[in-house]
């Protein structure tokens, strides 16, 4: 039966691969909570959507002067 050899940098390697792609799902989370938690609180607050105006999209090309 083959063995593949890694040596000592080789698994360690692989081990901050590893680490750096946890922590990059776990901050994946940890902002995806926070933007449910914002919305959470904004939609307490039904006038706060007024700030947000929505796009008129013939106001996009209007031209002023005709």
């Amino acid at each position: 039966m083959a063995r593949s050899f890694e040596g000592p940098a080789t698994s360690k390697t692989r081990r901050q691969q590893e680490d750096a792609r946890r922590m990059a799902f776990r901050r994946a989370i940890e902002c995806r909570e926070d933007e449910r938690r914002l919305l959470s609180e904004i939609s307490d607050y039904p006038d706060a959507a007024l700030w947000q105006a929505p796009a008129m999209p013939g106001w996009q090309n209007a031209q002023p002067g005709y």
